[in-house]
């Protein structure tokens, strides 16, 4: 093998290199990613106002998240769970409007935009629960 021979392998094999940590995204750069927020002004009904304004949020965030079955199965999950009720609590741990694991609640809720938001907080219960939704599906609830 020439000089040359080598000389082309290692460039070759550094260029390799080279292309290969660049297109993977460093642990910092992840890190540094700023958290999901949700806009306020997406689904602006008041849920403390009545049970019609709590559920057209629902049907809001289903229709703009897709949720498999829709707006309809968003609202049958969350009467099923909970009739409608952010203040609902059950003995398991369950909270809210969509009954969310309080022990899984602070990691949802940061993951999905509502930071430091309690799960009785009616938007926040339903936006994190449709983002949920969305992305695996019902199978997290026993009324989905």
């Amino acid at each position: 093998m020439t000089n040359l021979t080598k000389v082309r392998r290692i460039v070759a094999a550094a260029l390799m290199l080279t292309l290969v940590l660049a297109a993977a995204p460093s642990l910092t750069t992840a890190e540094a990613r700023p958290r999901t927020t949700v806009s306020r002004t997406l689904c602006p009904y008041d849920w403390r106002r009545s049970t019609y304004q709590l559920k057209r949020m629902i049907r809001c965030a289903a229709r703009h998240w897709s949720v498999a079955g829709g707006p309809h199965q968003a609202l049958s999950v969350a009467r099923c769970e909970s009739h409608f009720n952010p203040g609902a609590y059950n003995s398991g741990g369950y909270a809210g409007v969509f009954q969310q694991a309080t022990s899984y609640w602070p990691g949802r809720s940061d993951t999905f935009g509502f930071h430091d938001y309690s799960v009785f907080n009616g938007r926040a219960n339903i936006m994190v629960s449709l983002r949920m939704a969305h992305r695996a599906g019902w199978g997290a609830w026993a009324c989905g």
